[in-house]
C-alpha cells in the first residue's frame, strides 16, 4: 500500500489508475489523506533534511529560488485565475548543489515575490540561506527588506519598469546571478 502511494506521488496519476499489483486503490487512498491530514510526509521530508545536514550538509552559502504554474482543472483550496484558467503556483528553494531545502504551493494569482515568505514555513533545513538568487519575478524591495531581516541577501534583477533613481542592487551581486543565466 505505502508503495502504491508513493507510486500516485511520483507518476501523477489519479486514483483510478493504481495498479492493482499495490493493492486496494480506496486503501491506499484512506491512508494516504489520514497521513497527509496528520502531516506524516511533512515529517518525512523533515527527517530526511536531517539526514542531509548530518551527512554532507546543505550547501546555504548560495540557494536558488523560482517558480512554476500546474494546472488545477478540479479547482480545491490555493486556486488563483491567471489568464491561462485555474492553476496553482509551485515554489521551491534548492541549494548550492540543487537539493531541495524548502518547497511551497499557493494560489497562481499573487506574484513569486509575495509567495516567497511560505517557503520559509516548511524548511528542511536548520540554518537559513546566506544569500537567494533568482529571476526578475523577485525583484521586490519589501522581500529584499523581508529577506536582510532574516540575515539573507537576496539577489534578483531588477524589472525593466524599476525607475533609475529605485535601483537597489548592484553589478557584482549581479553577476551572480547573469553567470547562472546562462
Amino acid at each position: 500500500m505505502l508503495r502504491g502511494i508513493f507510486w500516485i506521488l511520483d507518476n501523477g496519476a489519479k486514483w483510478k489508475d493504481l495498479p492493482a499489483a499495490f493493492g486496494a486503490r480506496s486503501t491506499a487512498h484512506r491512508w494516504f489523506k489520514k497521513w497527509a491530514e496528520a502531516g506524516v510526509f511533512e515529517q518525512i521530508m523533515r527527517w530526511a533534511g536531517r539526514c542531509v545536514e548530518r551527512r554532507d550538509g546543505y550547501k546555504l552559502y548560495e540557494c536558488f529560488i523560482d517558480g512554476t504554474f500546474a494546472k488545477a482543472r478540479g479547482g480545491g483550496d490555493g486556486i488563483g485565475a491567471t489568464k491561462a484558467g485555474k492553476c496553482m503556483k509551485i515554489m521551491a528553494l534548492v541549494d548550492a548543489r540543487g537539493l531541495p531545502v524548502a518547497a511551497t504551493t499557493g494560489s497562481a494569482s499573487p506574484n513569486e515575490s509575495r509567495l516567497t515568505q511560505g517557503l520559509f514555513d516548511f524548511m528542511l533545513t536548520r540554518g537559513m540561506p546566506e544569500r537567494i538568487i533568482s529571476d526578475r519575478a523577485h525583484d521586490s524591495d519589501r522581500l529584499d527588506e523581508e529577506m536582510a531581516e532574516r540575515g539573507t541577501e537576496m539577489i534578483a534583477p531588477h524589472r525593466s519598469n524599476r525607475k533609475p533613481e529605485h535601483v537597489t542592487q548592484d553589478g557584482r551581486p549581479l553577476q551572480r546571478y547573469a553567470s547562472m543565466d546562462r
